[in-house]
């Protein structure tokens, strides 16, 4: 290992105290990877691991704050780590201790103007604390966290827990979006808090696992642990929606006129049967004519009838 890996922990990873010098295989542990580009307006993150432990050895006479975190990442554009276990030094007698060790250990984050999507997974992990060398605090089969943002809609988180769980040696049933607490006599108490996913109308955030840890092997206070740890943490913010286009009023059509229609037929109507404002005239007309003509065929007559008698 060349001296730029040593050298990372310390330049890259400010949460952890001068007085803890983390080593991780095969990538060194670092800080959040950023992803690089700009002008994204959504955000997102992913984490396999974080501890916030205050580890006390010698009956408090030398205390350690262990703050540290695994495969942490964020965005806009995009970052993915897979390291796989974490040792810390300085926390065991002198001799390396190893924190978490996993056969999968993913975490992603992605972001753009349209969406944002934070992702971590963990399979079969196994974490430590210092006092504790042979019994894992916590053992899982596989954990994901997801959080998805997308411009214009509801955020979604979600957590799952799948397969066996293992505290402090002692499987244990866990209940989706509840709280379990494992107190085991000359070792310690570890109360879980499993699935926890929140969303408002523009952020996700899913956790899988989030611990509360209070451990101090048979009471001896060589080396006690008190804090928290968080498994497997995916978070996301929304782009903002692009402004709605103003849509036009449809310009209203001018409607056709209608006409009402009543009992009496309208007298423009009468020429669609034959007839005219002026048919009474003209049949008055008519009428005097056939009169006259008749009246002078009769005078006619009589006149041819006193000639022939004279």
């Amino acid at each position: 290992m060349n001296s730029n890996t040593f050298r990372m922990p310390v330049r890259r990873c400010a949460a952890v105290t001068a007085s803890v010098a983390l080593v991780a295989t095969p990538v060194a542990l670092a800080g959040p990877a950023h992803g690089t580009g700009g002008g994204a307006e959504g955000r997102a993150s992913a984490v396999v691991l974080r501890t916030g432990l205050d580890v006390s050895l010698l009956n408090k006479t030398v205390n350690l704050p262990l703050n540290a975190s695994l495969n942490e990442v964020t965005a806009p554009a995009s970052a993915e780590r897979s390291t796989l276990s974490v040792r810390l030094d300085g926390v065991n007698q002198g001799q390396p201790f190893q924190l978490l060790r996993a056969d999968v250990a993913t975490a992603k984050a992605t972001a753009d103007e349209k969406r944002a999507e934070g992702y971590a997974n963990l399979v079969r992990a196994r974490i430590h604390v210092p006092g504790l060398p042979l019994v894992s605090l916590i053992e899982v089969e596989k954990v994901t966290s997801r959080a998805l943002c997308l411009a214009g809609e509801r955020p979604v988180a979600e957590s799952n827990v799948l397969g066996h769980v293992t505290v402090l040696g002692e499987k244990v049933t866990l209940t989706a979006g509840g709280r379990t607490t494992v107190d085991v006599p000359a070792v310690g108490k570890v109360t879980l808090d499993l699935s926890r996913e929140q969303t408002t109308s523009r952020t996700a955030a899913a956790t899988a696992l989030q611990l509360k840890v209070a451990v101090n092997p048979l009471k001896l206070n060589v080396a006690e642990v008190n804090g928290t740890v968080t498994l497997v943490q995916a978070t996301c913010t929304s782009p903002k929606a692009p402004p709605k286009k103003e849509e036009k009023p449809a310009e209203e059509k001018p409607k056709p006129e209608i006409t009402p229609q009543t009992g009496a037929e309208p007298k423009e109507n009468l020429a669609e049967t034959g007839g005219s404002s002026t048919t009474p005239y003209i049949a008055g007309g008519s009428a005097a004519l056939l009169g006259l003509g008749a009246g002078a065929l009769v005078m006619a007559r009589r006149r041819g009838r006193a000639r022939a008698r004279g």
